[in-house]
């Protein structure tokens, strides 16, 4: 019991850790958007998303290379999808006017390819099971790095099209922005939030043999919500100042880049990593029914509202409560 509490302890002092590396990310990106002059959209979905996207990519890094749970690391990428989904938005509607415009941009653009890149991840993973099946018990299969190609060149379509976003774009660039300063501070912020996350990852592998359960399932908590606190941050902020577009934009793209890039990354730095196909589908499929959710909210009347905000939010306690249970035994969905 004291060891669980201790461990808990340490993801609390980590998620703080990333939570002030956030905060330096957030203000730096936020003057590298206006010093480059970019559209909202585009800094949301690429500039802010892809920097406070870095704790999930080295999440699967330091899992992988260093604590040998490729697995973890890609249950806290599937659990910080669910809570980007379920918790940011919901999270921002509550803290800002009480709802969010959402705008055919984002809803027919960022939302469709966040949807491509689901189904991407999981048909890269589908295709190891089959082409590269490795023996023992269940479904696995190995992901080599011409697999881990696909889903990212799918990812230099998705910014191609920011790319081409912005060469439309007709808003100036800030010349009063020290560039220089705003990259510093962004990459100590990326330092600080490297630390934190070595320390999540430690806490789920910690967790998961104290209970006996795969430590992936903890990722999906620990390391998923601990390494969204950037993406929260950005998001709220975003919310808080009238830029609604920023906010989602941020959520949707964070999402991409830890599909399309974070995983296959793990995989093209490490070489050929295992995947258990019956432990990859449950976590992937609650992701989908996330996704359905997310995308009829926001379609509906292009509008997020406060009783949506609330169904987001139980949503994604049940997501929880589903997982406690697998990990005490509960339920047995996710083989172990």
């Amino acid at each position: 019991m004291i060891d669980v509490i201790g461990l808990l302890g340490l993801a609390v002092v980590a998620t703080a850790v990333v939570w002030k590396g956030s905060t330096w990310l957030e203000d730096s990106a936020n003057r590298l958007a206006a010093g480059y002059g970019v559209p909202a959209v585009v800094q949301g979905a690429i500039i802010a998303a892809a920097g406070s996207s870095m704790p999930e990519l080295v999440s699967v890094l330091l899992a992988t290379l260093l604590h040998g749970e490729f697995e973890l690391g890609v249950g806290a990428i599937v659990g910080s999808a669910v809570f980007n989904l379920l918790v940011i938005p919901a999270a921002a509607v509550l803290a800002g006017g009480g709802q969010m415009s959402t705008g055919r941009d984002l809803v027919y653009k960022e939302a469709l390819f966040y949807m491509l890149a689901v189904a991407a991840l999981l048909l890269t993973f589908s295709l190891a099971v089959i082409y590269n099946p490795l023996a023992g018990a269940g479904l696995q299969g190995a992901v080599t790095r011409p697999l881990a190609l696909f889903p990212l060149l799918l990812y230099g379509l998705y910014v191609f099209t920011q790319y081409l976003d912005t060469t439309e774009h007709e808003g100036s660039a800030d010349d009063t922005v020290d560039l220089v300063s705003a990259w510093l501070w962004f990459g100590l912020g990326l330092v600080v939030i490297i630390v934190g996350v070595e320390g999540l990852v430690r806490s789920a592998i910690g967790l998961g043999e104290a209970f006996g359960t795969p430590a992936f399932l903890w990722g999906m908590i620990v390391v998923a919500a601990g390494s969204s606190v950037p993406d929260a941050f950005v998001s709220i902020a975003a919310a808080r100042s009238d830029r609604p577009s920023v906010s989602l934009a941020n959520v949707l793209g964070s999402n991409v880049f830890d599909l399309l890039v974070a995983v296959p990354v793990g995989v093209l730095v490490a070489g050929t990593l295992a995947i258990t196909f019956e432990h990859i589908v449950p976590m992937m499929g609650f992701l989908i029914l996330a996704t359905i959710v997310f995308f009829t909210v926001v379609r509906t009347e292009m509008l997020l509202s406060r009783q949506e905000a609330w169904l987001l939010l139980v949503l994604y306690s049940l997501f929880v409560l589903w997982l406690v249970a697998e990990s005490i035994g509960m339920t047995n969905v996710v083989p172990t």
